[in-house]
């Protein structure tokens, strides 16, 4: 296994009230760089085993695990024929396969520049990665944002992409266009590309031209399409589609589901331009409980004011004849942004939930992750900090449109990514839900968290006591031998404790240390890699 850089994501700060608690595991593995940004995060998991999980990320990257998690595994996919070019969507089938489409950069004697999906296939749980055929080659027009679905009830692949003319053109002949294919051999072939959009789009990578197609399954097998785009008279909006045939036929005129004030590009300061802020994600709910078959739509747009974006969620009960009013995700006050938003359901449960990046906290383009839960069919929402500390991001370094979100069996794993002006990397956390009476396992919580690790100089440490507890925190060498005392038997009331440490102000040189936390006759040891 190659070595990751770790990152060992913090518990929640704070928990609102729930009709269940939500609780992190602290075992979070991924990768961060300053030569190689890794951004746009796309998780997954297998069907037939849910600890088997995947990653793709910018721009040629997979992460896979067998233990839910705890460890992971890198590998780099290659393509001499076709390139790979970023865009990554992982999806899983219910044989174990794990399959990674991605955008192409072949050599000039094989095509242009992303003129085609490529479909990589791993029959290994993602160790190993092979070709296995491509989509949407349509002479030299440029494709963008595919994602792509596994249909359980027939075995089925379905795909959704942008087709465009050209790419940041302002020639007004340029157009866009949603597309659509099915594989009905696992990925080995593919239909003809099948234009869904009735409205085509420019292609100026803006506003207007149609993106972020996102595909899903109902519960008899119906596939449900839905894309920022907009309406005959070039209102900006979400546009919905649907197939009750298995992709063989679609909607006479596509349904507009509602306006999306400010378009799904807006502009958010400290954010590269032009990104997809807004994108909009699709998901139904096949659960077999109360809100099964509900479609659900999820995106970020700026109907509240340019300076207050806001996440929101509309649903539909009828297959997408009809739909809700929006419903607000985010619950702070007015006045602050939020963007980038992606949604899942656990069809274990039916619960929604929903990852974004959230200021309200900060007057500047300081940036937390938050989490939202819906357990009441999207009717309501708890929102969940993910960051213990804010990050901030660069208008001038591309920070990617997306991030990942799954859950399975009450277990949430969300994936984004950070930028911190020195590295960027890919960071998850697993949040597990349990039953707000389940027993207490210990009277305290046994877990010291560290973030950054590794880390240049400061890092945080997190823990948390159930009752009051008599507490010592030291530093040690390799060798087990005491360095620095932060806490030396210091009374502690029940709580959440997050404590600073710089390693300049110690003078500490860069190497392996330990946290060493004890209470009574107990002890919980952390390792800590310092570099420069």
């Amino acid at each position: 296994m190659k070595k990751l850089i770790l990152f060992l994501i913090l518990s929640i700060l704070s928990v609102p009230k729930l009709s269940a608690q939500y609780v992190t595991t602290e075992i979070d593995i991924i990768e961060a760089s300053t030569y190689n940004f890794i951004n746009e995060p796309f998780i997954t998991f297998s069907p037939q085993n849910p600890d088997n999980l995947l990653i793709g990320a910018n721009l040629n990257l997979a992460y896979n695990s067998s233990d839910g998690g705890y460890t992971w595994n890198k590998s780099v996919l290659t393509s001499d024929e076709y390139g790979v070019w970023g865009d990554p969507c992982v999806i899983a089938d219910d044989n174990g396969n794990f399959y990674f489409f991605h955008l192409s950069n072949p050599p000039s004697e094989n095509g242009t520049w992303v003129d085609r999906i490529v479909c990589q296939k791993s029959e290994d749980n993602g160790n190993t990665w092979n070709v296995i055929s491509t989509v949407g080659l349509n002479g030299d027009k440029k494709l963008d944002k595919e994602t792509a679905i596994f249909d359980k009830n027939s075995g089925n692949i379905y795909i959704t992409w942008t087709q465009a003319d050209a790419y940041h053109s302002t020639d007004p002949a340029d157009s866009s266009l949603i597309m659509f294919s099915a594989s009905y051999d696992s990925g080995q072939t593919w239909s003809s590309p099948y234009r869904l959009s009735r409205y085509a789009g420019d292609a100026s990578g803006s506003d207007s031209m149609l993106r972020s197609a996102v595909p899903c399954i109902g519960p008899e097998g119906q596939i449900y399409v839905a894309w920022a785009g907009r309406k005959a008279d070039g209102t900006l909006g979400i546009i919905f589609d649907k197939s009750t045939d298995q992709g063989l036929t679609w909607l006479d005129d596509d349904i507009f589901v509602c306006d999306m004030p400010g378009g799904s590009h807006f502009d958010v300061s400290g954010i590269y331009p032009g990104a997809g802020a807004g994108w909009p994600s699709t998901a139904c709910d096949t659960s077999g409980g109360a809100y099964n078959g509900t479609v659900y739509i999820n995106w970020a747009d700026q109907r509240n004011g340019t300076d207050d974006a806001d996440i929101w969620l509309i649903k539909s009960e009828d297959e997408g004849e009809s739909w809700s009013e929006p419903v607000r995700v985010n619950n702070d006050a007015a006045g602050k942004q939020q963007f980038f938003t992606k949604m899942t359901i656990d069809q274990t449960t039916g619960n929604l939930y929903i990852i974004f990046y959230d200021r309200r906290n900060y007057d500047d383009n300081r940036t937390d992750v938050f989490l939202a839960v819906s357990e009441d069919g999207g009717e309501t929402f708890s929102n969940i900090k993910l960051t213990p500390e804010p990050f901030l991001p660069s208008e001038d370094v591309f920070f990617g449109d997306f991030s990942g979100i799954i859950a399975v069996n009450n277990k949430v794993r969300p994936v984004w990514t950070q930028f911190d002006g020195n590295y960027m990397g890919i960071y998850t956390v697993e949040y597990e839900a349990s039953e707000i009476n389940q027993p207490e396992k210990s009277s305290f919580a046994e877990e010291l968290s560290l973030y950054p690790n590794p880390s240049v100089n400061k890092a945080y440490l997190s823990f948390k006591t159930k009752e009051t507890a008599y507490i010592t925190l030291e530093v040690t060498d390799i060798y087990g031998r005491k360095i620095i005392t932060l806490k030396d038997k210091e009374k502690t009331e029940p709580g959440k404790y997050i404590i600073s440490f710089d390693a300049e102000k110690y003078k500490l040189l860069p190497g392996v240390y330990y946290f060493v936390l004890q209470y009574g006759d107990k002890q919980i040891t952390k390792k800590f890699v310092l570099s420069r």
